[in-house]
């Protein structure tokens, strides 16, 4: 019997890749940031022209992680002397920030990147995705205007929506992910405004385009 018992747990830690290869379990590890790699100092658009996303939280999980463009590192926020944790759902997306954008608080942003949601397969922390920009969840937070740019992977294989424009958006998809950022702060404190589409998205986008 413990034996039978030894082999149970034994199984459940490794599984076989798709050419039977064993593989060990993954945890859920961060993946840090190469020192040579600055992601803050990264332009908007990639070598062929695209709009990249830089991944601070992947999707399905629910720390809240900011990239430190001091220390070039991920770092989870503290509240309280608690790493923060998402009291909701976790993220429907892979959520990071525009690299080349910068909401200066001289024009009244708040002295950011532009956040972006991209819809899509779950990518790891540090991840940088060629992305189609499709549309601006418009958000208030206790009074604020915290607006979020929505987009999907151009990788085909990784969107896994598979669509390319706002008009594409299923209406499903637009309300999960407006109840969600409306929710995961807790009652009261988001306050969904509306949807702007492509052509605002990256009027948006190229206002605070460094």
């Amino acid at each position: 019997m413990r034996l039978l018992i030894a082999l149970f747990f034994a199984f459940g830690l490794v599984s076989c890749s798709s050419d039977g290869v064993p593989v060990v379990a993954q945890s859920l590890e961060v993946t840090k940031p190469k020192k040579e790699l600055n992601f803050g100092k990264l332009p908007l658009k990639n070598h062929l022209g695209q709009l990249t996303a830089v991944i601070e939280i992947s999707a399905g999980t629910s720390h809240k992680y900011e990239y430190n463009y001091d220390s070039n590192e991920f770092e989870c926020e503290i509240v309280d002397g608690k790493e923060r944790i998402v009291k909701f759902l976790p993220y429907p997306g892979n959520y990071g920030f525009l690299p080349g954008t910068l909401m200066d608080k001289e024009r009244g942003g708040d002295g950011d990147a532009l956040d972006v949601l991209v819809l899509g397969e779950a990518a790891k922390q540090g991840t940088i995705i060629p992305i189609k920009a499709i549309g601006i969840v418009r958000l208030l937070d206790r009074g604020e205007e915290d607006h979020k740019i929505v987009a999907v992977p151009i990788n085909e294989t990784q969107n896994t929506l598979g669509i390319h424009e706002f008009s594409e958006t299923p209406k499903a998809v637009l309300d999960i992910v407006s109840l969600w950022f409306e929710s995961y702060k807790g009652p009261g404190k988001m306050e969904f405004q509306g949807w702007d589409s492509d052509s605002l998205t990256n009027i948006e986008i190229m206002k605070w385009a460094k």
